[in-house]
């Protein structure tokens, strides 16, 4: 396993789909922000949670990549289009599986069968996210594939 291309194109990458998600908010494809949602699970202080969530998503990047990096070093395939179709499994999985799951862990997310608390504020995701804007799945696939084919295009 090639690690310093794991560690320099998994922090690349995370960035990258990062930057892709916050751009999206403001052009009105989604209200996902991702850093806030993983920073509020850490602390209820929603001005330190963007940074919290950010320094939390990169790891989750890096970690991530580490996943990837084994799928291409079990396969041989350091190529682009394997990257993104490993990208869009995982796109798929965080649409489907992952942000469902932070109803039961997150501390702040609102239960879908009971509404908001004064603890629990935050909207839940939602079936593929699209309490978050009807362009939400679209704009996280997306990003996911970048994500993907960033890495394998240069992890190799």
């Amino acid at each position: 396993m090639n690690i310093s291309n794991l560690i320099l194109w998994g922090f690349a990458a995370t960035l990258m789909l990062t930057a892709l998600m916050a751009a999206s908010r403001p052009l009105g494809f989604t209200r996902m922000d991702l850093p806030f949602l993983l920073g509020t699970m850490f602390t209820p202080d929603r001005n330190k949670a963007p940074l919290l969530g950010f320094a939390v998503h990169l790891v989750i990047g890096w970690l991530f990549a580490s996943i990837y990096a084994a799928a291409f070093e079990s396969t041989g395939w350091y190529t682009w289009w394997f990257g993104m179709a490993i990208g869009f499994v995982h796109g798929a999985f965080v649409l489907t599986v992952g942000l469902q799951l932070l109803t039961t862990l997150h501390p702040r997310v609102a239960n879908p069968f009971q509404g908001p608390t004064p603890t629990r504020q935050l909207e839940p995701p939602g079936f593929m996210a699209l309490n978050y804007g009807r362009g939400t799945p679209l704009v996280t696939l997306v990003a996911h594939l970048l994500y993907g084919g960033v890495l394998g295009f240069f992890y190799g």
